[in-house]
């Protein structure tokens, strides 16, 4: 019969060599090859973790007088009884985010206003004092006429950085410098759909890249050093005007 601390140090032996092994078959280097091709991803790469449970907006702090969980989505409704003079937002208390990637799906009413603030902050809301969730950062815009979705913009900050179908260079001092196009605005808008549409934010360091639907919509480079967040909270909005809804699903966030 073996020794008990033989077959412990056998054990363990065994172990190690079968994580060895196993290393070496899933961490295996890729070697390119002249057939090669960038391909599409099936599903989404390992990281990702879920922001949103889909029953409760347990990790979210918003004004329950304009956000509740329905059918598995978070929505922001404005009805005629509960109008706003103020943008006010649901933000996410899992952190505040440097570099990542985030996914999401979102539904919107044609005449709705919305959009995903990211490395932002909570700030005093001179209009209506008692709105405790205004912000100011970067924003992916959505609106249900598709006018702005898309682009750029920081919200209470610095305003238009990028519209959609431009990619530009934010200097500070002066308009934001337009390096390049990525598609006329309008045919890029043939790509949002009246249904559910995916949007996916990559975010790293300078380079702000907004996407939706596989579809590039605006970059940002954005060399202001001193007026740019290099991290902050994330958050959503439900904008000034008339009666609104918009619905978000599948939040999911890998930081980089």
């Amino acid at each position: 019969m073996m020794n008990p601390n033989r077959r412990r140090l056998f054990l363990a032996a065994t172990i190690a060599g079968l994580l060895s092994t196993a290393q070496q078959v899933f961490s295996q280097p890729y070697t390119p090859k002249q057939s090669d091709r960038p391909e599409t991803v099936t599903g989404d790469e390992p990281g990702f973790t879920t922001m949103f449970d889909g029953k409760t907006l347990n990790g979210w702090e918003g004004d329950p007088k304009y956000w509740r969980v329905e059918d598995g989505a978070m929505v922001g409704e404005i009805t005629p009884q509960t109008l706003i003079k103020s943008n006010t937002f649901i933000i996410w208390r899992g952190g505040a985010p440097k570099d990542f990637e985030l996914k999401v799906d979102y539904r919107i009413t044609s005449g709705g206003n919305s959009g995903i603030n990211y490395r932002s902050v909570v700030v005093p809301d001179a209009v209506t004092p008692d709105n405790k969730f205004a912000m100011r950062g970067y924003q992916f815009d959505i609106d249900g006429l598709d006018r702005y979705t898309g682009q750029n913009y920081e919200e209470k900050g610095r305003l238009f950085l990028a519209l959609r179908g431009q990619m530009t260079h934010v200097v500070g001092g002066r308009k934001p410098i337009i390096l390049s196009t990525l598609g006329e605005a309008k045919e890029l808008a043939g790509f949002i759909t009246k249904d559910w549409n995916s949007i996916h934010l990559i975010v790293r360091g300078n380079m702000l890249v907004h996407t939706l639907n596989g579809h590039v919509m605006s970059v940002v480079v954005d060399d202001d050093l001193p007026h740019r967040a290099a991290e902050g909270l994330i958050g959503v909005q439900v904008h000034v005007g008339g009666p609104m809804k918009v619905e978000y699903r599948n939040w999911k966030l890998k930081n980089l």
